[in-house]
């Protein structure tokens, strides 16, 4: 069979590749319309890591037809098969993804109404006269669906958009809560930064204070109706016990036999010659495991046996399908086995190394120079070039634009903003992208005079560049390229302190961390022991040293990116392995301490997990958060709960009510004891706010303990 001319690019860079479903044929998605997804069509999603490894999402929106359901079945295994047989499979149903697909979309998913088949076409995005109306819902996995434009769809417990093109409105009713306030903040940004190119104005509006606008597009205010409860299905960790069955086509058609009622299992059951199904379709689950040695037909039926499965069962049409190859299980599958053990482990938190056919995939270089000069990759990828043109930095200082030596190009203040003016040649026209960077101790000043200064600045070039505002540790990839290899150096402080320019400490600890997108970054933390982290490597600066400490887990990436924050520190280092550190090493940090040791963050076999647990929707609900997690994922009016597979630690928000923090306790003690791996027995720690350990804090990047100083619902409606 012939590969589709759109695999030619499929998976040959890090990153997401999206395509539609059209007259029963593949057109790609443009990267800036990534997230938004017709309720009336079928799509294919392609996620490569740098591994590499590849996830292949199939999604149906609930209008779609059966036809375009069928294509987009056909096209999953057809990149499956052009992919060496090697990608796990996710079968994707809207209002019921998978936490990995979600987590994708850290800004939430987007539901339009319409679709190829109905006629209708994409919005454009600068486009005056759009009249659409959003219903944001969720606290982690965020889904924004595109309802009646009525005031009749309207609730007093959630957040809408009212997108009228130039200009979008946040809607809050007047029982929703500051978080889910700041949840639909993140989406309303997301549509004027990508859909909009920057060229749209923010509104935050509360109930009851609607302006002359919203009334004039949607008629005579009515009234609003109550809130509603949640009515979307709580994670429940998979607490049901799974089943394991055989299949095989021995007789001629596809059958299956049960191999073990009830989990756990043990990893001996599967055999390299079968392939597997694992139903835990109660929970709305079901797994296709697919030997390396099993025959080809039962190798490429995997998805429809698997669709077969849960008709016969009668389980619901969203039920999940996860196909598995050896070597490439999920963390939701392994957690069934009491013994799993991955045949290779990884050497460092971003080298991960598998076994099969995931491992014969040569790995190619995220390489801009080529990369640009393939039109549909470079949309996937936002990259308009290979970051080689004309690059003008400007620090805000009191409200102007002023510039920055070049010769520190790729280092920002935590406590700034600064505009970033990229100049490329696309043919013999110079085009233009302003990248607005906003330090996540920026003031609520300075957030404003960015946004103005990015327009007046637009304004002056005649509107024709491409805006683009970027949050600290959210850089996109083309923005990091324009920094020649090396790391983003994110130093404290800022301009905007009392007396100017906040000075350097005389002694200074930076935290270098290679995300699992190859993004490197090194963060100014505190000069504390406390801060170091075993997977991690640390540069640390006093008046009269200079060491380089590389954590027993750290990659050969971050001790790279290590040499360039010595370049401009200055000084001849020190290199100082984990365990053989000098008398003055500790003594520069104050004295030993204790610090994140877990060497967890190395593992993919059971990487960690965050959990919400809140009863805003009216009973006590566990919702995982998908995707990479950070410091601001931890809701301060919930309790959390994070999963690092040996230890379970409980987080109390300083605003979360007595339900949560009586009731929380109990559903950490129900997620281990009904782990169908049988985990049980494993400590259970709580914390509150304010107070956390370095066994805590050591999950995330640059912990900061004063990052709650400030209301975030204060500054991200700055970022407006």
């Amino acid at each position: 069979m012939v590969a589709h001319k759109e695999f030619a690019t499929a998976g040959k860079q890090p990153g997401l590749q999206v395509w539609r479903i059209e007259n029963m044929d593949l057109k790609p998605v443009p990267k800036n319309l990534y997230g938004n997804f017709y309720t009336g069509d079928a799509y294919l999603l392609l996620h490569t890591t740098p591994a590499p490894s590849h996830s292949i999402h199939m999604w149906l929106g609930d209008e779609c037809s059966q036809d375009e359901s069928g294509a987009a079945a056909i096209f999953s295994t057809q990149l499956d098969d052009f992919l060496g047989g090697g990608p796990v499979q996710y079968r994707e149903v809207q209002n019921n993804e998978s936490v990995t697909f979600l987590g994708y979309f850290k800004s939430g998913v987007k539901y339009k109404k319409g679709g190829v088949a109905s006629g209708f076409h994409h919005v454009e995005i600068n486009e005056a006269n759009v009249k659409r109306l959003l219903h944001v819902k969720g606290r982690r996995a965020i889904r924004a669906t595109e309802v009646d434009f009525s005031w009749t769809s309207f609730n007093k417990g959630d957040c809408f958009i009212v997108d009228l093109g130039k200009d979008i409105y946040q809607w809050s009713g007047s029982e929703c809560n500051r978080f889910e306030k700041l949840k639909a903040s993140e989406v309303a940004i997301d549509i004027r930064d990508n859909e909009r190119n920057g060229r749209a104005k923010l509104h935050m509006v509360d109930e009851g204070a609607e302006p002359q606008e919203i009334i004039n597009a949607l008629g005579p205010k009515t009234a609003i109706a109550p809130a509603t409860a949640d009515d979307e299905q709580v994670d429940k960790s998979n607490r049901n016990k799974g089943a394991l069955y055989m299949i095989s086509d021995a007789t001629g058609s596809m059958k299956t036999s049960v191999v073990a009622q009830s989990s756990p299992f043990k990893q001996a059951m599967l055999s390299a010659d079968e392939c597997y199904i694992l139903d835990n379709g109660v929970d709305k689950n079901v797994f296709v495991w697919k030997g390396p040695n099993a025959n080809a037909e039962e190798r490429k039926s995997a998805m429809k046996v698997a669709q077969d499965f849960i008709k016969s069962k009668n389980y619901s049409s969203k039920t999940q399908i996860q196909v598995l190859p050896a070597g490439g299980e999920t963390t939701l599958f392994k957690q069934f086995f009491s013994d799993w053990k991955d045949k290779d482990q990884t050497t460092g938190p971003t080298k991960v190394y598998t076994v099969g056919k995931i491992a014969q995939v040569k790995q190619i270089p995220f390489d801009a120079s080529t990369l640009h000069s393939n039109k549909a990759m470079a949309a996937q990828h936002n990259m308009v070039d290979d970051g080689s043109g004309k690059v003008q930095i400007w620090r805000v200082e009191g409200g102007a634009r002023v510039p920055v030596d070049p010769a520190s190009y790729g280092q920002f203040f935590g406590g700034d903003c600064y505009l970033i003016l990229y100049t490329y040649k696309q043919g013999s026209r110079e085009q233009h992208i302003i990248y607005t960077w906003q330090g996540l101790k920026s003031t609520q000043d300075e957030l404003a005079a960015s946004a103005f200064l990015t327009v007046q600045l637009d304004d002056s070039m005649g509107g024709a560049p491409v805006q683009v505002r970027v949050t600290q540790g959210q850089e996109p990839p083309h923005l990091m390229s324009l920094f020649k290899g090396k790391p983003m150096i994110i130093h404290t402080g800022g301009t905007s302190r009392k007396g100017g320019q906040s000075q350097a400490a005389g002694t200074r600890l930076f935290h270098v961390r290679t995300s699992s997108a190859k993004a490197t970054r090194a963060v100014e933390v505190k000069p504390s022991a406390s801060n170091l982290n075993t997977n991690d490597v640390f540069v640390l600066k006093t008046p009269d040293s200079l060491f380089v400490w590389r954590g027993t887990g750290a990659s050969g990436e971050e001790g790279d990116a290590a040499k360039h924050v010595v370049t401009f520190l200055g000084g001849k280092p020190t290199d100082v392995a984990e365990g053989k550190e000098p008398a003055g090493f500790w003594a520069a940090l104050g004295g030993k301490a204790e610090y994140q040791t877990s060497k967890a963050l190395q593992k993919v076999v059971k990487p960690p997990r965050l959990f919400g647990c809140s009863n805003k929707t009216g009973r006590l609900v566990v919702e995982e958060v998908p995707g990479e997690f950070t410091q601001s994922d931890l809701a301060t009016d919930d309790v959390m709960l994070l999963d690092t597979w040996d230890q379970i630690f409980l987080w109390v928000g300083k605003d979360a009510n007595e339900v949560e923090k009586t009731g929380a306790p109990k559903i950490a003690k129900e997620y281990v004891d009904s782990d169908p791996s049988g985990r049980r027995g494993i400590s259970i720690t709580t914390i509150k706010q304010g107070a956390e350990p370095p066994t805590f804090t050591g999950w995330f990047q640059a912990w900061d303990s004063n990052m709650w100083d400030t209301d975030p619902l204060e500054r991200i409606r700055a970022r407006f």
